[in-house]
């Protein structure tokens, strides 16, 4: 039964920025989205009605026949929608970075199915270079999964919860943390009254850097050459005891840490 991927039926549990994503590169893969539930039936229905699926926005309506049923949820509600599901003899699989597999537990065929990207609703992503990262304690339902996984993208590993769940800190410090120091920079140069625009060639040559050798070769600054002079400089221009002046001295201190 979950030997093939051709052709499944899914039901997609969530329309926010994953699933919507996910929803158009499985339709696009010509499987079949039998159902899209949300709490909200109008958000269903937007997603639904791009996909050529029905929109439901109670639990028990899930139609308990599809091979597949994907719970791409807030992770804070994950646990509260696995336990009023109905029984379903498909495979069901979470999308979520953090939460154990265990969650899924109570049903006989369960996995993860971990598309590794920041998604946007209206965002366009070439979903071949997302990495999805996969987990079952069954070799039959992993292959499935895998199979399912390369149809979409050209990066698909087996991983486990602990895995996952060291990756998804991992892209805290890379993606969202980062993103934040974009806004601090933005904020310092609204303030000289310069624009955040000047800071795009490097912030693209910084990425570009990384996509080719290790960020511990890649880093540059006053911290990495342990420049004492600038940097006690920085520190003097930004008021002490604030946050912008606790961020640079926490980050300068460990750049140096690791300094050869």
């Amino acid at each position: 039964m979950f030997g093939k991927t051709n052709i499944m039926k899914i039901v997609l549990i969530g329309s926010g920025n994953v699933a919507s994503h996910l929803a158009k590169v499985l339709h696009a893969a010509n499987h079949s989205l039998v159902q899209v539930y949300s709490r909200s039936i109008e958000n269903a229905k937007l997603l639904a009605d791009v996909v050529n699926a029905n929109a439901i926005c109670n639990l028990e309506d899930i139609n308990v026949h599809a091979d597949l049923y994907i719970l791409s949820v807030k992770d804070d509600v994950l646990a509260d929608v696995v336990e009023k599901m109905p029984d379903v003899k498909g495979i069901v699989v979470h999308t979520a970075g953090s939460i154990s597999i265990n969650v899924l537990h109570c049903f006989r065929n369960h996995g993860v199915f971990y598309p590794f990207q920041t998604f946007t609703k209206d965002s366009e992503i070439d979903f071949s270079n997302i990495p999805i990262l996969v987990e079952s304690s069954s070799e039959t339902i992993v292959s499935t999964l895998m199979k399912l996984g390369r149809e979409l993208s050209d990066h698909v590993i087996q991983a486990s919860s602990e895995q996952r769940g060291d990756l998804h800190i991992a892209a805290v410090y890379a993606c969202n943390f980062v993103n934040h120091m974009y806004r601090l920079a933005e904020d310092m140069l609204h303030k000289s009254k310069l624009s955040f625009d000047l800071l795009h060639p490097l912030i693209a040559e910084t990425a570009s850097k990384v996509q080719k050798a290790s960020p511990s070769t890649t880093q540059t600054g006053p911290a990495s050459r342990k420049d004492h002079k600038v940097i006690n400089k920085h520190l003097n221009a930004l008021e002490s005891g604030s946050e912008l002046h606790a961020i640079y001295k926490i980050l300068t201190d460990s750049i140096i840490k690791r300094v050869e």
